[in-house]
């Protein structure tokens, strides 16, 4: 049967893999929405191969990825769909760079940028904020303190946003911890008043549920999915590059 041409697929071109590597959670719901954020990529670059790998508890594992392609002499991107640049920036997606014979390159983290602080407005808006709210950004955290400040950054771009002070919690490894950034924001302000976190985390799991105990009158939904998100990945391969 002959098949009409615009039905084809369109080839894939030559250019390096990206290989959109996450940390990796047994959350499925947080590998549903990864798994949606890689596809949102393909559609927005539809020619450019898209590959999944993960840095913990997930597979494709990132050394493993990258070792296939460098074995089948194809080039690469690794795109960390991590949101600072902590240890496994520092150290898994650099150890796999190294092990690939000059065939792989990294790209920065998502974060610190501009866009995800347009995503944390969006899902700040889509919660029913108040204007006025007091604003917690409750991040996964890290012992890193390059991470620590990327996510500090973040803060304050978002705070500059609103208008307003927006002090960053965190869930682990770096403090303040999100509860006593929530009882800080308390203490120093008017009884009443809104408290609500800002959830910078890519995708729902464990410590997305955990921010429901901190004592907030509202929780915004993790980052992904967002149509911005699948931009801002697709910027990172094509910095990487040039």
């Amino acid at each position: 049967m002959r098949t009409d041409d615009a039905s084809r697929p369109e080839p894939r071109t030559s250019a390096p893999v990206l290989v959109a590597c996450g940390h990796g959670t047994r959350e499925p719901a947080g590998r549903r929405v990864l798994a949606e954020l890689r596809l949102a990529v393909a559609r927005a670059r539809p020619r450019l191969e898209v590959v999944a790998a993960s840095v913990d508890v997930q597979k494709p594992a990132l050394p493993d990825v990258v070792a296939r392609l460098s074995a089948e002499g194809r080039e690469s991107v690794i795109v960390p769909l991590l949101l600072s640049t902590g240890y496994h920036v520092r150290v898994d997606v650099a150890g796999a760079v190294a092990a690939s014979g000059g065939l792989a390159t990294a790209a920065a983290a998502l974060g610190p940028d501009p866009v995800l602080v347009d995503v944390l407005l969006d899902r700040l808006s889509e919660s029913g904020a108040a204007p006025d709210a007091l604003v917690v950004l409750a991040a996964a955290g890290s012992s890193d303190r390059r991470a620590v400040a990327d996510v500090e950054r973040v803060a304050a771009d978002l705070a500059a946003s609103r208008g307003s002070p927006v002090l960053p919690g965190f869930l682990s490894a770096a403090s303040p911890s999100v509860a006593e950034a929530v009882d800080r924001v308390r203490a120093a302000s008017p009884p009443g008043s809104q408290v609500v976190l800002a959830t910078y985390l890519l995708a729902p799991g464990d410590f997305s549920r955990r921010l429901a105990g901190v004592g907030a009158d509202l929780v915004t939904a993790p980052l992904a999915p967002h149509p911005l998100l699948a931009e801002l990945v697709v910027r990172r391969y094509d910095e990487a590059l040039t």
